[in-house]
């Protein structure tokens, strides 16, 4: 019965953590693998994941105790920081990145070594459950000689 109800219970939050439909434009079948780091007890992280694999990247997540590790081995800067770190071909992945966004960044030339959404800001991919607000916010590219660009800016979707 316990099996039962923890089966009824999974599907009941995967379909509550459904991501906001604007997130699924510009999906393209290009395919991308790329590791994910994360918290093992953090849902929005679980929500980013889920839109990286709907956008067809072939995810290797990782649940680890301690990020600090992972971000100080891929200089990611403090200011910079959010709940989860990932890797793409050589590119850094720091927080609610747009699989759209590393998708473009990754077709084409580019000396960018990370792009963030620093925080964790509502609305973003993962942080879109139904009902949430959606916050304008802005996706950081750094270069490999540390010049720091908005990457894309979002407001009103």
């Amino acid at each position: 019965m316990k099996i039962v109800a923890c089966m009824l219970l999974s599907l009941f939050l995967t379909s509550a953590w459904a991501g906001d439909v604007y997130w699924q434009r510009g999906m393209t079948d290009a395919r991308h693998e790329i590791t994910v780091y994360r918290s093992a007890t953090c849902g929005c992280c679980k929500g980013w994941v889920a839109h990286l694999r709907e956008h067809n990247f072939d995810v290797t997540d990782i649940t680890v105790e301690d990020l600090a590790p992972y971000k100080t081995r891929y200089r990611v800067p403090p200011r910079a920081a959010s709940c989860h770190t990932a890797v793409v071909d050589g590119v850094v992945i720091e927080g609610h990145v747009p699989a759209q966004d590393i998708k473009r960044l990754l077709s084409s030339e580019h000396d960018v070594r990370l792009l963030t959404v620093p925080a964790m800001p509502s609305g973003t991919p993962g942080m879109d459950t139904p009902g949430s607000p959606k916050h304008d916010f802005k996706v950081y590219a750094i270069t490999r000689d540390e010049r720091i660009d908005v990457f894309s800016a979002y407001a009103d979707y």
